[in-house]
């Protein structure tokens, strides 16, 4: 039985189905519960799951309509009769500063805060809970949580009902294809999940950096470690980041032994190339060539001169140097990888007839630029906002990195080969940063930079004609 198959064998009746999708919905707007819950992947999955069953829609908007009104409801109800208890309670107890987000965030939009913050990610569980705390009126609390779950519902339901239901209307694509893609969306949900806990126990005060405090107080070699490695004059440890390179390096070394064992393409290559040769639409490739561009040489270039400039003249060349030995490294990686491995393009244009395929150039400087611009840009939210630096990082580096596989220059295990390298030496780089105390990047107007990088490419995509 292959993977298509079992899913369908396993896959929950309509009605329970329907409870799924109610109580996640209702978890994902519960306090405390939706922090540590990504519900918007889980929420999607199951809406897709749904979809694919061809559950009716009215019912299934209903589930996500009550589940969501039911869960502000006991966050309002919790906050109004436990305003005193609330702060000891975990994660608040040990995260109080959410709490604090969600109170400025309710002192500023008052009542409308109930229906704002229905879509506000990083308050969402919160602000129902602060709410109570306030002893908000519960008459127009009601009526604002009763409007914005109405409009709640399809927003997070419908783009994945649909995408499960549009999968029916595929019956060219072959079981083993299906299988592929399945998995890759399994895959996803998996990493976002477990993305979302790492994210809060590497924390001070999560569990993870408990047990690592614990072991450090217990043993003098971990103890050594941790005083010189982990914590020196900071008042957040890097764990993330040793985590990061740990991870990824073991990632791209297995990877590149596999590369070089395999003498040619994986499995998962060959079909992947084959999904996108049956698929592909001229506006999509349209849209791989423009992101190609994007993150080809003069693309990387024309988004860090902005960066660049200021790093120059606010006279950080700290941060100049870190950033530029970490370009000029993973310049030198992928020379280094591409001619020691010699792996041949899937099909190579005529100004890449001579370059080799493993790892992606292309995806690993993209991702180290990304990864580099998203975590000193985090350095400057708080806690509960960076989680989202993170995500559109990772967003905006898959979609300019998969451009390579629609354009098919690239297989699959390059993308993932590069990304990895890029991820290993974003986490070098911080680490060296992260070493010694350094001035705080207050300053550092990254909204600007970021529109600033943004026009350079812009003018870049217009005068080669892409745009």
């Amino acid at each position: 039985m292959n993977l298509v198959d079992a899913l369908n064998a396993w896959a929950p009746s309509p009605t329970t189905l329907l409870l799924v999708v109610a109580a996640i919905s209702l978890l994902e707007s519960l306090a405390l519960v939706g922090i540590l819950l990504p519900g918007v992947v889980v929420l999607t999955a199951a809406a897709s799951l749904a979809g694919h069953q061809e559950v009716a829609m009215f019912p299934l908007l209903a589930a996500a309509f009550s589940g969501a009104v039911i869960g502000d409801g006991l966050s309002f109800w919790l906050g109004y009769s436990q305003r005193e208890h609330v702060r000891s309670v975990w994660p608040l107890s040990r995260y109080p500063q959410w709490l604090e987000q969600g109170q400025k965030f309710f002192e500023r939009y008052g009542t409308l805060s109930i229906f704002i913050g229905r879509f506000v990610g990083p308050v969402r569980p919160i602000i129902p809970l602060v709410g109570g705390m306030m002893h908000m009126s519960p008459r127009l609390f009601i009526m604002a949580n009763l409007a914005s779950a109405v409009l709640w519902a399809p927003a997070y339901i419908l783009p994945g009902y649909l995408l499960g239901h549009a999968w029916q209307y595929m019956p060219i694509m072959s079981h083993e294809l299906r299988s592929w893609l399945i998995s890759l969306s399994i895959l996803i949900v998996m990493l976002a999940i477990v993305f979302s806990w790492l994210r809060l126990q590497l924390q001070r005060g999560g569990r993870v950096y408990w047990l690592f405090t614990n072991l450090a107080r217990r043993n003098r070699l971990m103890r050594g470690l941790w005083l010189r490695l982990i914590t020196p004059q900071r008042s957040e440890p890097p764990l993330a980041s040793w985590l990061l390179l740990l991870t990824s390096l073991t990632a791209f070394s297995g990877l590149s032994i596999a590369v070089i064992h395999v003498h040619g393409p994986f499995r998962l290559d060959i079909q992947l190339r084959d999904l996108v040769m049956e698929f592909v639409q001229p506006g999509q490739l349209n849209l791989a060539s423009t992101l190609d561009r994007v993150g080809d040489m003069y693309g990387i270039i024309a988004i860090i001169i902005p960066w660049a400039a200021w790093m120059l003249w606010r006279k950080r060349v700290d941060l100049f140097a870190h950033w530029s030995a970490a370009l000029i490294g993973i310049a030198l990686l992928n020379t280094l990888g591409k001619i020691s491995i010699g792996r041949g393009r899937p099909w190579a244009p005529e100004h890449l007839s001579e370059s080799f395929s493993y790892p992606s150039a292309h995806a690993s400087t993209t991702i180290l630029l990304l990864g580099l611009m998203a975590a000193f840009i985090a350095t400057q939210l708080p806690m509960a906002r960076r989680f989202w630096v993170y995500w559109a990082a990772i967003v905006a580096g898959m979609m300019m990195a998969l451009s390579r596989v629609l354009l098919g220059v690239h297989w699959l295990s390059d993308i993932v080969g590069g990304a990895l390298l890029g991820l290993v030496i974003s986490a070098l780089t911080q680490l060296s940063w992260q070493r010694v105390a350094r001035p705080g990047l207050d300053d550092m107007p990254w909204k600007r930079l970021l529109l600033a990088s943004a026009l350079m490419v812009t003018l870049r995509l217009q005068v080669l004609g892409t745009i």
